[in-house]
């Protein structure tokens, strides 16, 4: 469990996910309106040398964009259909190889790999006077295991204690 205070704490946690990433990875977010799941993917997209400003593909339902690796961002909020998913064929956005990052992924766990990064953003304040954010994260399947000691110790300064 991680406390991120500011939205530039939310920024700054994608960006230590980012160096552990390898092509083809799962990141599925979860949380509210307002959590900040688009404020992760932005620091997790500038951790990953995107140049591009990075915004919500809400409307856009997915967001192509290059950088150290090529990054898929979904939002499935929109979309009534489990068919409207697997019409978006995400296995084939960038070759297959991107890093693909799906809001509301929840809704669509049984159409990605089983390996990912479980991202559960949450807001303390419902009110909006205070930005803290709880941000849990649980990784997936055997390539998470292997990078899980890694990412404990990139997350090191956002922890919250039990």
């Amino acid at each position: 469990m991680l406390t991120a205070a500011t939205p530039d704490d939310t920024r700054a946690i994608g960006a230590a996910v980012a160096p552990l990433l390898r092509r083809r990875d799962a990141i599925v977010l979860t949380g509210e309106l307002g959590a900040g799941k688009t404020t992760f993917v932005q620091g997790l997209a500038g951790g990953l040398e995107v140049e591009e400003h990075v915004a919500s593909p809400t409307f856009t339902l997915v967001r192509e964009y290059a950088g150290r690796l090529p990054v898929a961002h979904v939002d499935v909020y929109r979309l009534d259909r489990v068919q409207d998913v697997v019409d978006l064929a995400l296995d084939e956005i960038a070759d297959g190889d991107a890093v693909l990052v799906v809001e509301w992924g929840d809704a669509v766990d049984e159409l990605l790999s089983d390996e990912r990064l479980r991202v559960e953003l949450t807001t303390v304040d419902p009110s909006g006077t205070d930005e803290t954010r709880r941000i849990a994260i649980r990784g997936q399947g055997r390539g998470w295991a292997a990078r899980w000691d890694a990412l404990v110790a990139a997350l090191a300064p956002w922890r919250s204690e039990p």
